[in-house]
């Protein structure tokens, strides 16, 4: 009688190591986000505030699992809590449109279709700007003929495969100079508001003037006063300006609230809910702003 309880008690021991390990494995694994825009809150619940986003197809860390929800960290090491059924952990690989060829959405949204058509389905979903993308080698169409001329075949990070049209992506974008940063800020004119926003859905300020420095290859942290305080930025005088300079404004040094970028002749883009909440060029001269200007930072 003894024998059986052995071999069920090692039976048991066994499951439980591998259940152990499978959840240590599947803590420090690479996980991807599986819905357009994810809101990143402060708690979990959709109650709390939202503290940022993390956009379709990026790689994200978890930090806690609980139930229904899961605590993440993005790229740029910020935490917040998601559904947990908005992201989903990779097996393989060493994230998601990591390795392989991919392409990034280039366009301020893309939609992506079942089939190369836009006409005889809505779309299986619609992802914003800077979304990256696993290429299919070899794509077919359903038919069996080879890929229609304008259309890229994807896998997505919910592990179908999809159609995206090739004018709207684009393969291994390079870092943009100042210029060019500086005309994809303008793109954004008349986009809303949104607080924690961090997609061509919604920005807020410091999510806005992340993303333009990311197009130039430059990785800021999250906030506007976590950007002002950055060591990879150096102070420059206000009568030093250059395009491409970024303005931080608050009460005090110790109290920044907003940020947005300098783009010459006296003018700033930003993301502001200052009169019209949307993505706005000012004057620096005009008020509130010029009262308000903290700090101005150049790229070391």
């Amino acid at each position: 009688m003894t024998r059986p309880r052995r071999h069920h008690s090692h039976f048991l021991s066994a499951v439980l190591v591998a259940l152990l390990a499978t959840a240590a494995w599947a803590k420090s694994g690479v996980y991807v986000v599986v819905v357009p825009v994810a809101n990143m809150y402060s708690g979990p619940s959709d109650k709390t505030d939202v503290v940022s986003q993390a956009i379709y197809g990026s790689d994200v860390s978890l930090v806690v699992a609980r139930g229904e929800w899961s605590r993440i960290q993005t790229a740029d090491h910020y935490k917040g809590w998601v559904p947990s059924r908005q992201i989903r952990i990779l097996l393989t690989g060493n994230g998601y449109a990591k390795s392989g060829p991919a392409v990034q959405v280039e366009s301020l949204f893309a939609n992506i279709y079942n089939e190369p058509d836009i006409t005889k389905h809505k779309p299986v979903v619609t992802v914003p700007f800077e979304t990256r993308l696993e290429l299919v080698s070899d794509a077919k169409a359903k038919d069996g003929k080879p890929a229609p001329e304008g259309w890229l075949q994807v896998h997505l990070p919910d592990l179908r495969n999809a159609w995206v049209q090739a004018g709207d992506v684009a393969a291994d974008p390079k870092p943009l100079s100042i210029p060019e940063s500086i005309e994809l800020a303008k793109r954004f004119l008349g986009i809303p508001y949104l607080w924690g926003g961090r997609s061509s859905f919604g920005f807020d300020c410091s999510g806005f003037t992340q993303m333009l420095l990311r197009a130039r290859g430059i990785n800021t942290p999250r906030d506007a006063d976590q950007q002002a305080a950055w060591n990879g930025f150096t102070p420059v005088h206000r009568k030093d300006l250059q395009p491409g300079d970024l303005l931080f404004f608050g009460s005090s040094p110790k109290q920044i609230t907003h940020t947005g970028m300098y783009i010459g002749d006296g003018q700033f883009i930003h993301d502001t809910t200052e009169g019209h909440p949307v993505v706005q060029i000012s004057r620096l001269d005009d008020e509130p702003w010029t009262k308000l200007l903290i700090a101005c930072r150049r790229v070391k």
